[in-house]
């Protein structure tokens, strides 16, 4: 069938306006690795999609995944050894020690969204407040309740009990001209203020969310120090903090958690599209008796989670980040990624800025009118191109301008190269 009329079929059966990459929309049959392929069998390289994050149809997952099912798989209401053996693993690769947040207990889940709305009833249990701070650019997931905290600043959230501050960053800084120490002091009165107005109101201060590399606000260069205190000034306030993992998470950053990477200590953590490469899968952690505090005050239970089958994926997926130690793939070939293309910001002048940690990175497309004026639509051309040579990605950020690069962790140097082969033409070609 034509693009044409899968278009068609697919605006009749799943609604008009369901979101769809590129400008002409890529039909895929199959996956393997780090590759996607249509149904002519041309191969694509995935620099995207961080659900598979150990590779698409990764054997060790899928055989994990067979085995199970076809064994036992059943809700959450019955004993099952796998899934409490998963979550002691999981709890363990936080790592508590020195500075190290009190992870002990999961509430597993089936997305991302689901696990931010468990966190958020969490926080407000434990402090008996409803007031949530989270930046102003920031998204958490779907649901009529975790949406009220998604892009604030563009006016799309009036709800009493969120407040936002603008996103720490340094290429378009709220403070002009002012060092990084003094930006770190402006981000944290903004945080303060909104804080603040919270504790003021009826709603109270329940806690800060924060995406812990701020990837959705466009992996911003976060002034130094940040992090850290904007998680003490919460508590101070008597607030709970929580860091949502959904895509810093599970090595993506070269660290197993994106807090490693940005100093600073949860309360609650939040994962999901990794955790399962494909299979839906999320969690919510914390302290034993936070999560205690959350079972005493509701019947919470998911049909689909604590499953026997989430644990053995679950499992498989950190068997094989561990195995072939992918973590120092991710910081190793990032590290030269990051570089290589920061390299060519000095003789691109659309080029904006290169950001980002690990395998998750990006490059901040602008007009070239010296003023930084965001470029989107140079930008979803970029993307095209890239798509025509090969590459997949998409674009993210406050502006939508900046190319979000975050392929499979087992993306390889080799792989590297051939995408900033193809990067280079598509720059001349741009030029």
């Amino acid at each position: 069938m034509d693009t044409a009329a899968l278009l068609a079929r697919r605006d009749r059966v799943l609604g008009t306006g369901a979101p769809l990459f590129y400008s002409h929309p890529l039909h895929l049959v199959r996956g393997e690795g780090v590759y996607l392929y249509d149904p002519d069998g041309r191969r694509y390289v995935d620099m995207y999609n961080n659900v598979p994050c150990v590779g698409h149809a990764n054997p060790h997952v899928v055989e994990a995944m067979a085995r199970q099912q076809s064994t036992l798989n059943v809700h959450s209401r019955y004993l099952h050894e796998g899934i409490l053996v998963f979550a002691e693993r999981l709890c363990a690769l936080h790592n508590p020690g020195a500075g190290g947040p009190t992870i002990e207990s999961v509430i597993f889940s089936c997305s991302g969204t689901e696990a931010i709305e468990v966190a958020l009833r969490m926080a407000r249990f434990a402090t008996g407040k409803r007031g949530i701070v989270c930046t102003n650019a920031t998204y958490h997931g779907n649901s009529e309740a975790v949406s009220k905290l998604t892009r604030i600043a563009t006016g799309q959230n009036d709800s009493p009990e969120i407040r936002a501050f603008p996103f720490p960053e340094q290429f378009r800084p709220i403070l002009p001209n002012a060092s990084e120490a003094e930006l770190c002091e402006a981000y944290l009165a903004r945080l303060a203020e909104a804080i603040d107005a919270l504790a003021r109101s009826v709603e109270g201060f329940a806690g800060l969310i924060m995406c812990s590399i701020l990837a959705n606000e466009g992996l911003p260069d976060i002034p130094a120090g940040f992090m850290a205190r904007a998680a003490e000034l919460a508590r101070a306030a008597g607030g709970v903090v929580i860091a949502d993992e959904v895509q810093a998470g599970y090595c993506r950053s070269g660290q197993w958690w994106g807090y490693n990477v940005t100093g600073f200590t949860p309360d609650i953590v939040v994962t999901g599209k990794p955790m399962g490469n494909g299979l839906p899968l999320a969690a919510t952690a914390a302290s034993k008796a936070l999560v205690d505090n959350f079972r005493a005050r509701t019947r919470y239970f998911n049909t689909f989670a604590s499953s026997p089958l989430q644990a053995a994926v679950g499992m498989a997926v950190i068997d094989v980040i561990e195995r072939d130690d992918l973590a120092a793939n991710v910081a190793s070939v990032g590290a030269y990624l990051k570089a290589e293309l920061a390299a060519r910001k000095t003789a691109c002048g659309f080029i904006g800025d290169v950001r980002g940690v690990g395998l998750f990175l990006g490059v901040e497309i602008v007009s070239e009118d010296g003023a930084q004026t965001p470029d989107v639509e140079r930008t979803v051309a970029i993307l095209d191109r890239l798509k025509d040579k090969g590459f997949l990605t998409s674009n993210a950020g406050i502006f939508r301008n900046v190319l979000k690069f975050r392929p499979p962790l087992l993306f390889h140097q080799e792989h590297a190269e051939a995408f900033l082969v193809a990067f280079d033409e598509v720059l001349a070609e741009m030029t």
